[in-house]
């Protein structure tokens, strides 16, 4: 081990039951290095970061730490005792107590704390690190980046070496975000090594020495922020090199929408409390469009306030050039849109109902419980979608919970069909399912559009994007960067918006 390297991680492995989460993984920490740790979701980052503080135990592989050489971490307590503290974006912080007692909780000597040391201590500590709070304040009464500054300060407190931060900038707006990077770039010149894990490019760009990526469990390589322009990181994290693509175009060639059509939706300025920048939005009738853009870009949070998932700040809203208010998300459903979600096991599948209770949900939401459907309408309902989509199912009376990932989606795409949407919204159909109900869902949704339903389609998948929308918005950073249509759609492009801001790395 080099004599600046604190940490060095060789030949990670990491398996759970059917899925290699990590495969033979490197990654190496210098003191006073901010270094950033980069992946789509299912790279393995959270598996790396967990293995490293003890919340998972390593199936192969080498720890190894400056002083100390190899070492085993069995627990989050192990991983402390060695110097390794991690600051999570949920903060793991007790809001009703005092900051100095959140500083020291757990080590003090319970009835016989000196109050009146830890409270000097607790200010001498924070006017060193120079974060704006006071020791004897209620962290509730705190921001939440000073509560995060708080949970950094106890770690650097506990003697921290390895300084882990997950996401921290995440609900933070602009000035916090600075004030933590200035809290971050002091730790760094005292020679504490931090890993940085972001979503965030710009922020990547701003405060980070190196980057090291992973995708689908492997390592892609570490690289000097100098040495890794902004676009490459993109094709690197997506596993696309540029200039190395062959255009994708859909063989089913599908109807987009006649460019002079009406726009079935449209929305201006439109806000919500999820963080994103205000974005202008329409949809044509029969056209297939998509936001595309990074995990963490704000592709799903701008489909969520279209549909009044999230509460709406500001904007205006339009069905066929009429002014409409969608504040939740029946509003929306009563103006002919419909919204497949991102994670179908939290926002879409009931798991103990049936596979017709779930296809019939949305439409008995919108007539009403008190207008219940007879038994018969809906076993028609049920039979009808079922046989349309190719639902592998024993019986409707099957609990979608017993149905494959594939097969569970296209329930909940069955539920909103029945409904006869004008607008269709889908996050993520075909994540986590298997190729053969991809081309049927992404064939579906061609064909959907070519009977005129207008359809907005979110994918990780930048060929799937390509294969099915006519129309791409690009977002960045929780913003709308960009708008690719005809010559315009193709990868390079694509990763080239997303990277943006080329002269600034």
């Amino acid at each position: 081990m080099n004599e600046n390297r604190i940490l060095e991680m060789r030949g990670i492995d990491k398996t759970f039951p059917g899925v290699r989460a990590l495969q033979g993984v490197d990654f190496s920490l210098n003191a006073g290095e901010i270094h950033a740790l980069m992946g789509e979701n299912g790279a393995g980052k959270s598996t790396l970061i967990k293995v490293l503080t003890g919340v998972y135990t390593k199936d192969g592989g080498t720890i190894s730490l400056k002083d100390t050489g190899e070492v085993q971490i069995h627990s989050p307590q192990d991983a402390q005792k060695f110097g390794i503290s991690t600051v999570y974006q949920e903060i793991t912080l007790c809001p009703n107590l005092t900051v100095a007692e959140n500083m020291y909780i757990g080590r003090g000597e319970g009835s016989l704390t000196n109050w009146k040391k830890m409270n000097a201590d607790a200010a001498k500590l924070l006017a060193s690190l120079d974060i704006p709070a006071k020791a004897t304040q209620q962290l509730a009464s705190c921001s939440i980046a000073v509560q995060q500054m708080v949970a950094i300060a106890r770690a650097v407190d506990m003697e921290c070496k390895v300084l882990i931060l997950d996401e921290p900038t995440s609900s933070l707006d602009e000035q916090e975000v600075e004030k933590l990077f200035g809290l971050m770039r002091d730790l760094k010149a005292r020679g504490v090594g931090i890993i940085f894990v972001t979503h965030f490019l710009d922020q990547v760009y701003e405060v980070c020495d190196k980057i090291t990526v992973l995708r689908d469990g492997q390592l892609v390589g570490e690289y000097e922020i100098k040495d890794l322009p902004r676009v490459q990181l993109v094709a690197k994290m997506l596993g696309k090199e540029m200039d190395d693509l062959s255009d994708i175009k859909g063989e089913q060639g599908g109807y987009h929408g006649d460019d002079a059509g009406e726009d079935v939706f449209e929305a201006t300025g439109l806000q919500s409390d999820a963080g994103i920048k205000p974005f202008d939005f329409h949809i044509r009738k029969g056209e297939v469009n998509g936001f595309t853009g990074l995990l963490g870009s704000g592709r799903s949070e701008c489909v969520r306030a279209i549909f009044g998932a999230d509460r709406v700040l500001q904007g205006t809203t339009k069905m066929h050039g009429k002014p409409v208010k969608i504040a939740k998300p029946v509003d929306a459903m009563k103006n002919g849109i419909a919204y497949l979600p991102e994670d179908r096991k939290v926002d879409g599948i009931v798991g103990d109902l049936s596979v017709r209770d779930n296809i019939i949900l949305a439409l008995q939401v919108l007539t009403g419980f008190f207008k219940p459907f007879s038994k018969a309408q809906a076993n028609a309902f049920a039979d009808e979608y079922i046989k349309k989509l190719n639902i592998k199912t024993a019986s409707a009376d099957t609990p979608i919970k017993s149905l494959s990932g594939g097969n569970q989606q296209k329930v909940i795409l069955a539920r909103w069909l029945l409904m006869h949407p004008e607008y269709l919204i889908l996050d993520e159909p075909t994540r986590g399912i298997d190729v053969g109900t991809k081309v049927d869902i992404q064939k579906l949704v061609l064909e959907l559009a070519s009977e005129g339903m207008s359809v907005t389609f979110i994918s990780s998948e930048t060929d799937e994007m390509l294969r099915t929308c006519s129309r791409l918005v690009v977002m960045r950073d929780r913003k709308v960067v960009g708008e690719l249509s005809g010559e315009d759609l193709t990868q390079n492009k694509i990763m080239s918006t997303i990277a943006g801001g080329e002269s600034k790395a």
